[in-house]
């Protein structure tokens, strides 16, 4: 199949260039922090997930491991989230 541009609502992807209003903007500012929502949250059942219903001795062995890596997962998002805000003060 060969790509030639068509697509279902031609409009609705040119929608971001020409919008004067910027509201595309504000809609992907939206978008972006619902995304970074749904990933902390991810990062916080995938902490659950790695020690639940573990044994003591295998919850003392992973729960350092899954303990760094939801720290570290969280920073990122922290990171990133203060990057949408100076872009959404921008716009």
């Amino acid at each position: 199949m060969v790509w030639r541009g068509d697509s279902v609502r031609p409009r609705s992807y040119l929608f971001g260039i020409s919008d004067p209003g910027g509201e595309s903007q504000v809609t992907g500012q939206r978008e972006a922090h619902e995304l970074l929502l749904i990933e902390e949250a991810d990062a916080w059942f995938e902490y659950l997930e790695a020690t639940r219903a573990q044994s003591p001795l295998r919850y003392k062995e992973v729960e350092p491991w899954a303990w760094a890596r939801l720290t570290q997962r969280l920073r990122a998002i922290k990171t990133r989230r203060a990057k949408l805000k100076p872009a959404a003060e921008a716009a």
